[in-house]
């Protein structure tokens, strides 16, 4: 036991206890355990730096245990952080509560928090570089301690920190901690009401969205569970807001957006480039693949992917690790995916600056693709003006959610456009016709028939290849595969 939470203890006074080595300010390993984290001065002082934040913020209040109190365990967690050369930078220990330890409607209620779909970020990137600004980055430091909780939860004092005079006490939350069920919900609720106190509007559709008007102005910031996206087109109004955070929590402001969910972003005059190189590396060489030899398109026109009960099984934590895949038919085509993204690492998303912002939808499908259950494939994308923001399978009602977050920005649109290369297709979905040959039709049909009838799409032939969906469906061959890619769908490198 070191003593009491409220005692700080700094390198000079871990130093007097004969435990500092004036040689090493961060420790090289990852304790295994609490114990051995306490046998090193530097992860003494990292846990006594997380316990700081809990005082600052006010997160709990040591009180004796009321009767019949079920207190949660607590647990510390300990990280290395690397800098770019691989040195260890910083250790950082967090202490979270055992949530798995809960009960619900004893210690949580709700557990909800909306989470930003990476189509809205790939949203607000091609309509920041449209607008010609520069989205900014910051995130909340420890930002689930300063989510307010409305149940009643007791946790055990941290392992190797309760108090020499109550031992056997309990922490009252009065925030959450990491590792609570409601924590996640407890942070959103309590940075929705500080921005919607500022002034701020809710998107109708993306709760995650957030946007501010003032004299002409408009700000517009993405949050994504701790970390902030933000931009507008006056820099008095964004350096303003940067502020009012940093007044309200704790913040690390990380300035113009370069990294974000694994996606690296390149802001720049002519546009934003949107790419995941450093991402593609990392897992060729977590799979071995980095040596081996690429390919120029990520599926052969012959590959047949069906179930086979007669298949040879493979390694299934590899590939679980890879996709999910479990046999060798399927471990072969991941792997040619793979030794694609080899002959692609630098390949990303362009936006153009000062493009135009029109939303168009491309639909189609392979159909009875699957020569086992004679199954269709479809596949679907969106563009704003020509900038490729989303794309699935399966997925018509990527289109309409569009609309209505765009809406969110200003952006006003009567009939979306939806290409669709079946003319049988765009006959059944405009006419109200039901016979024989159309009863099998999915439901997917009528929901396209009555939002045509709404007047929210309008369906549009496209000829075969000019169709943009037609890459989502089924294997291509190379030439119209690059056509597609690079010339239709904007996906190029910056050389």
């Amino acid at each position: 036991m070191i003593g009491d939470i409220h005692q700080c203890v700094t390198r000079s006074s871990v130093n007097s206890l004969a435990f500092f080595s004036h040689s090493a300010y961060v420790a090289s390993f990852e304790p295994r355990d609490v114990s051995h984290a306490l046998s090193d001065p530097n992860w003494v002082n990292a846990m006594h730096e997380e316990l700081e934040k809990f005082e600052r913020n006010h997160v709990w209040d040591l009180v004796e245990p009321p009767p019949n109190c079920r207190p949660i365990g607590t647990k510390w967690v300990f990280k290395n952080k690397q800098g770019e050369d691989g040195m260890v930078v910083r250790n950082k220990a967090r202490l979270v509560a055992q949530g798995f330890c809960q009960k619900e409607r004893i210690d949580y209620e709700e557990t909800f928090a909306p989470v930003a779909r990476l189509e809205a970020i790939r949203i607000l990137l091609a309509f920041a570089a449209s607008k010609s600004f520069k989205l900014q980055q910051m995130d909340v430091k420890s930002a689930f301690l300063n989510g307010f909780i409305e149940e009643e939860v007791y946790v055990r004092q941290p392992p190797g920190f309760e108090s020499a005079r109550f031992p056997d006490w309990v922490y009252k939350l009065r925030k959450a901690l990491y590792g609570l069920k409601q924590a996640p919900r407890a942070w959103y609720a309590r940075l929705k009401s500080f921005l919607l106190k500022s002034v701020f509007v809710m998107g109708s559709v993306n709760k995650t969205l957030f946007l501010l008007g003032r004299g002409g102005d408009t700000l517009i910031v993405q949050i994504y569970v701790d970390d902030i996206i933000f931009g507008g087109s006056s820099h008095t109004l964004v350096s303003s807001f940067a502020e009012q955070m940093s007044r309200e929590f704790e913040m690390s402001l990380m300035g113009e957006l370069q990294f974000f969910l694994g996606l690296q972003i390149k802001q720049g005059l002519e546009g934003t480039f949107v790419h995941q190189a450093k991402y593609t590396r990392d897992i060729l060489n977590k799979f071995n693949i980095g040596d081996s030899k690429s390919m120029t398109t990520p599926m052969s026109t012959n590959t047949v992917l069906d179930a086979d009960e007669d298949g040879e099984a493979v390694d299934q934590k590899e590939f679980r690790g890879m996709i999910g895949s479990l046999l060798t038919s399927h471990c072969q085509a991941v792997k040619r995916i793979f030794k694609y993204l080899k002959f692609t690492p630098e390949l990303g998303l362009w936006y153009s600056s000062g493009s135009s912002l029109s939303l168009r939808g491309f639909s189609d499908a392979d159909h009875a693709g699957c020569r086992i259950d004679r199954k269709s494939t479809s596949g679907t994308c969106q563009l704003l003006g020509t900038s490729l923001v989303s794309w699935s399978s399966r997925k018509q009602a990527s289109l309409l959610w569009m609309k209505a977050t765009l809406s969110d920005f200003g952006l006003r649109f009567g009939k979306i456009p939806l290409l669709v290369y079946s003319t049988c297709a765009i006959s059944v979905a405009k006419n109200p016709v039901l016979h024989s040959r159309t009863k099998h039709i999915d439901v997917r049909f009528h929901f396209l028939r009555d939002h045509y009838e709404k007047g929210d799409i309008d369906l549009v032939h496209v000829a075969s290849e000019n169709q943009l969906a037609d890459i989502f469906t089924k294997p291509l061959e190379f030439g119209a595969f690059v056509r597609l890619r690079g010339y239709r769908l904007k996906v190029l490198t910056m050389h």
